[in-house]
């Protein structure tokens, strides 16, 4: 696996190995122990996965940016399983030096990237494309007592969505009212 640190501690993008020729192709979705020492090597807490999510999402729906707080809140192991999403994690632990800073990138059905977000980072994603799967291994179950959302389109972290039309971009209502980071609720 080709580990590619991001400019914020912790943030990894993992790139599997996979094995193709003219049936197909194979890969390790994952492996605990490979997982585990990429993050030993680096200094960074091993986690325990509790829980698996699937989005199904047509071209244009933005999720997020969405987190939970302590005790419950999750680290995320994500990928696109089909079609292209672009993916965001914000640091929003509030005694970080990278506080408010964020890292995107592209995962597709055909790139097999993956992309490690510890707790204490906000996530989203918006879909590149229809039929878009995303799978995601989380480090803690859901509780909605300690779910937070931050608005996706605050510009005081100003991410740069890759987006042609900004007003064509679907949200749940729950996100279109979700908090600039100001005023949200973060870690400490």
């Amino acid at each position: 696996m080709n580990v590619i640190e991001t400019k914020i501690k912790g943030l990894l993008i993992l790139e599997p190995k996979v094995f193709g020729d003219d049936r197909g192709w194979f890969m390790e979705s994952f492996n605990q122990k490979a997982f585990e020492q990429v993050l030993r090597e680096r200094g960074l807490d091993i986690p325990q996965f509790v829980q698996d999510n699937h989005s199904y999402s047509q071209k244009g729906v933005l999720r997020g940016l969405h987190y939970q707080l302590s005790p419950f809140a999750q680290g995320k192991l994500v990928r696109v399983v089909q079609g292209r999403a672009w993916d965001v994690a914000v640091d929003i632990r509030q005694t970080s030096p990278t506080f408010g800073q964020w890292v995107g990138v592209e995962l597709t059905g055909e790139n097999h990237k993956q992309f490690w977000i510890p707790e204490g980072f906000a996530h989203g994603f918006v879909s590149l494309e229809d039929n878009t799967q995303f799978l995601y291994k989380t480090t803690n179950y859901y509780n909605k007592e300690s779910e937070g959302a931050i608005i996706w389109n605050d510009s005081a972290i100003a991410i740069e969505w890759p987006l042609s039309n900004i007003d064509e971009v679907l949200v749940s209502d729950k996100d279109a009212i979700a908090l600039e980071l100001q005023s949200a609720m973060l870690f400490k």
